[in-house]
């Protein structure tokens, strides 16, 4: 086995994020398309038509694409979600990550490799069996240990349990991201209490709230140090990712379909570089410390292990949204690219830029473009700052094009009017 044979799975909910992936290192793409998936309310999804387009740039890039389709399913979407998968198999999709039983034996029937995701809450064996039917990839619950992944994955291979493909069956664990207070996602507060389901994409994220602990007899109430007691930090795994491997763990996914462009890059890079310093024997506490500083540096809620180290409950965030080091904010927009001199007009549109300045340039084809500005021309003159309404030039180190977004990076406790978070 070697590095290759681990696949970071990174979450696309844009053609800058798919661009992105790519560059950060990715192996295989996740994405929805229409409504029929976990994320159908929070992020941006592709439609149909986009699958010829996406399959293209995945093929040229030598990566798999995954579609999820992993809702739960209603009589009256049988034929929409027929649609999709007939979509998926007619443009070389790689496969159909679902729980539904309905997605599952269509796709099977449309000869569609079948990915089975967290919803079906895969605990033991005999699930595994069960599944291997339908599915040469499973996820295991959330919730599992992972000595107890570990077990599975030897199972497998002891008892060789194959999936359709012939080939033995693949656990995927999830990496990192956003983490549910509900067993393996399946979660139905926001119905309770908002009449949007979760397990239809459409959660509002109620446990992200505070709440108050009220003692009905002495009507007595407490607020828990001021804490978010429903809601998870984020996972991270980078400083145990040698355990994940040792487990038998074959695929890596990484959460965040409703992320920029910029994370998306970020965590697939950070988590493609530990894979591979560990089979090069150079995953050292020095790099997990730097791989940390990188991931901090984008969206999160503050991090923890979540279950997999057997750590109790508890590990609730601080304080609301993001908890990242480093923001962005918008500034412009590229005018123009120069590609035999690799030279980028900007125009500032906002704020100001200056010399020594970190950006990010992102763009449906570009994906995100990170630099730090050595130059600044008006005219032909070099200048210290370009200020708002001015066209400038700066040169770049990759190619960018016209209409892409300029970003500065500035640290989080910075204050700056119009701030764009990541």
């Amino acid at each position: 086995m070697t590095a290759k044979d681990i696949e970071i799975m990174a979450p696309v909910g844009s053609y800058a994020s798919l661009h992105a992936a790519i560059q950060g290192g990715a192996g295989s793409v996740y994405f929805g398309i229409g409504k029929l998936n976990m994320r159908s309310n929070s992020s941006q999804n592709f439609t149909p038509d986009d699958l010829v387009e996406i399959s293209r740039i995945c093929k040229e890039n030598n990566i798999r694409t995954y579609i999820a389709l992993n809702t739960v399913i209603y009589d009256h979407e049988l034929t929409e979600m027929k649609k999709i998968v007939d979509a998926a198999k007619a443009n070389g999709i790689s496969a159909i990550i679902a729980s539904d039983m309905s997605v599952i034996l269509y796709a099977r029937s449309a000869r569609m490799e079948v990915h089975v995701s967290t919803q079906t809450n895969i605990t033991n064996m005999e699930a595994v069996k069960y599944y291997a039917q339908f599915a040469d990839v499973m996820v295991t619950a959330r919730e599992l240990q992972l000595k107890q992944v570990k077990a599975i994955t030897r199972a497998i291979k002891e008892q060789n349990i194959k999936g359709p493909s012939g080939n033995p069956v693949q656990i995927e664990i999830f990496a990192h991201g956003a983490l549910c207070m509900a067993v393996s996602g399946k979660c139905y507060l926001s119905l309770d209490n908002l009449n949007s389901s979760a397990n239809r994409g459409a959660c509002l994220q109620p446990c992200r709230r505070k709440y108050i602990v009220k003692d009905k007899e002495s009507d007595l109430e407490l607020e828990i140090d001021g804490e978010y007691i429903m809601s998870p930090k984020d996972l991270n795994t980078i400083s145990f990712l040698d355990k994940i491997l040792d487990a038998g763990v074959r695929v890596m996914k990484l959460e965040g379909r409703g992320r920029s462009p910029e994370y998306v890059k970020t965590v697939a890079s950070v988590y493609r570089e530990a894979v591979n310093a560990w089979f090069e024997g150079n995953y050292t506490q020095e790099r997990i410390d730097q791989w940390n500083k990188r991931l901090a540096t984008v969206y999160n809620r503050g991090f923890w292990d979540g279950y997999y180290l057997g750590r109790k409950l508890g590990e609730w965030t601080e304080s609301y949204g993001n908890q990242a080091t480093r923001r962005k904010i918008y500034i412009g927009k590229v005018t123009n690219y120069f590609n035999k001199i690799g030279i980028a007009e900007l125009k500032i549109e906002t704020h100001d830029l200056a010399i020594n300045e970190e950006i990010k340039i992102i763009g449906p084809t570009t994906g995100v473009f990170e630099g730090t500005v050595k130059e600044i021309r008006l005219e032909y003159d070099p200048v210290e700052k370009a200020v708002k309404d001015e066209v400038c030039s700066i040169p770049v180190s990759g190619l960018v094009r016209r209409g892409d977004k300029v970003y500065k990076v500035v640290p989080a406790d910075k204050s700056v009017p119009n701030l764009v978070q990541q």
